[in-house]
């Protein structure tokens, strides 16, 4: 399902004061308030959502990648695109907002206060890595619905991820399903009481009546699964790119972790990159050189040609303007830089050497030593 506008889901304008948008979420987030809206997958959901929108549009930097380029901006950045914080995360991140509301939520406050349910945050899997070789047309133009196999640990189908055979789980005999256990010990200051995980259920609080046997009763399995990623213009193998829950899956039913892409650029046969700049090294004869040519210029899947000046000197750096590579987040464009190089040939022949010697008593053949801009100024000023 595609994702809403930010600015949708908070009912305010793109224009909108941070002022604006904590007042906006605020009222979104007690309005969807799970204690207000109990067993309300819904509510839960659009609550989620405010959040999420609030954690991109209260940062200058997320917002303003956000106005530019949409989800795709944040998912290609590594800040958005996804969402994987739970209802406990949420009210920690952005609990200095609803003071005096609901009283902080205590009732999502994971270990708070003797007997009560068990912790509301989910298990987690683990993070994906995979490197991803990209070149200069992919930095030049942007990758689009680029699909990539990934092997990982996906949700058992036959119990959904659960690790109960038939679904059915019970609640842990040793937590009593709150998913901790206490401990009291005597110390020399008296009685100090240590909360932790449940060993047995692992801080779920429930546990298989009978486990899976296709997963051994830890609702994953070995598999594979086809991701979708789309890279904007501008790349470089100095970033890298997150995908929100698709890494691997979690144990009985948590959130699966994020996939992490990193890039590494394959280098091109012709040009060097620089930034947003490219770079390539013309080399010309001494005859071009001297006399001008028109010389064809390989570019990242076409060439072109320009035509040098007469008497061009080795080093000379040819700036053409737009021909790089755009800049991140941007819509610069980097140049192509040409930098001349004149080929000095080590053997000659008989015939080409007298050339050579006939001109080098020309005058034009000697080396002119340029005045520097110091020399220019002390002839100006008398020195």
């Amino acid at each position: 399902m595609a994702k809403r506008d930010y600015y949708e889901v908070l009912n305010v304008s793109r224009s909108a004061s941070l002022d604006e948008i904590k007042k906006a979420y605020r009222k979104k987030a007690m309005e969807y308030h799970p204690d207000r809206n109990p067993g309300d997958a819904e509510a839960e959901t659009k609550f989620k959502e405010a959040a999420e929108a609030y954690e991109v549009l209260s940062n200058d930097q997320k917002r303003q990648l956000y106005n530019q380029y949409g989800h795709e901006g944040l998912r290609a950045s590594g800040g958005g695109g996804g969402f994987s914080m739970n209802i406990e995360d949420i009210f920690e991140q952005f609990g200095h907002i609803f003071s005096g509301g609901f009283g902080g939520f205590s009732g999502f406050s994971g270990f708070g206060g003797g007997g009560g349910s068990r912790s509301n945050r989910q298990r987690r899997g683990s993070d994906t890595r995979i490197k991803l070789k990209i070149n200069l047309k992919d930095v030049r133009d942007g990758i689009k619905n680029k699909k990539i196999k990934l092997k990982k640990y996906v949700a058992c189908e036959h119990c959904n991820g659960t690790g109960a055979k038939n679904g059915n789980l019970t609640n842990c005999s040793t937590c009593g399903g709150s998913g901790y256990v206490t401990q009291v010990s005597r110390t020399i200051l008296g009685q100090m009481q240590h909360t932790s995980a449940c060993p047995t259920c692992r801080g779920e609080g429930r546990i298989p009546k009978e486990s899976c046997p296709y997963c051994s009763g830890e609702g994953i399995v070995r598999g594979e699964e086809i991701v979708s990623i789309d890279l904007p213009p501008g790349i470089s193998d100095e970033m890298q790119m997150t995908l929100r829950e698709k890494g691997h899956a979690a144990r009985r039913g948590g959130v699966n972790g994020d996939l992490i892409v990193t890039f590494e650029e394959t280098p091109h046969e012709h040009l060097k990159r620089e930034g947003s700049n490219l770079i390539f090294d013309l080399n010309l004869s001494v005859p071009d050189a001297i006399l001008g040519a028109n010389v064809e210029i390989p570019h990242i899947d076409n060439s072109f040609k320009i035509k040098t000046d007469p008497g061009i000197q080795p080093g000379k750096i040819l700036r053409l303007k737009g021909k790089g590579l755009p800049v991140y987040n941007s819509m610069r464009v980097g140049d192509l830089l040409v930098k001349v190089l004149v080929y000095i040939p080590k053997n000659l022949s008989r015939d080409e050497k007298k050339i050579i010697q006939k001109l080098q008593d020309s005058e034009n053949f000697k080396p002119q030593n340029s005045r520097t801009f110091f020399d220019k100024m002390k002839d100006n000023l008398g020195f």
